[in-house]
């Protein structure tokens, strides 16, 4: 991993990342979706299962965004794991490989940064149920915008 050269105590707080993860972001929570690790340049976090989050009612098997928004939000917050206090992330891209169904079960996702630059990160995703996590449910890779504190 290549990351932000700065000193550990120019980077972002991780104990604000993760309040921030579970607190602040509405959407999150909502969802019930919750960091359980947080460490520099690496996450891990869990969606609980709830029937509202089926896509194929005939398998059944989780909606494919909800994966999706699962793996953009870990690899983000791996991202800002490693920026500067006031610094902010949002998502450039994101490409996700389905590999197979998500099961009517907790899904669990992890992120690993493999670059931060000054503009722009880069992680590496996989979503997996926890029961089984060496079978992915997808992979995926995140490219986000870095915007420093104090810029316009």
């Amino acid at each position: 991993m290549s990351a932000d050269p700065r000193p550990e105590g120019d980077l972002v707080d991780l104990d604000l990342v993760r309040q921030i993860f579970d607190e602040a972001i509405p959407f999150n929570r909502f969802l019930g979706l919750r960091l359980l690790t947080v460490e520099r340049g690496r996450v891990l976090a869990s969606l609980p299962f709830r029937p509202e989050l089926i896509g194929d009612p005939l398998r059944p098997a989780l909606h494919g965004g909800v994966i999706s928004m699962v793996a953009d939000t870990v690899g983000g917050s791996a991202v800002w794991s490693l920026t500067g206090p006031g610094d902010r992330v949002a998502t450039i891209d994101l490409r996700v490989d389905y590999l197979r169904p998500g099961r009517a079960l907790e899904l669990q996702a992890s992120a690993e940064v493999l670059r931060v630059g000054n503009r722009v990160g880069v992680s590496s995703i996989r979503a997996f149920h926890p029961d089984d996590p060496e079978r992915p449910v997808a992979v995926a890779m995140g490219v986000y915008t870095v915007k420093r504190a104090g810029e316009v």
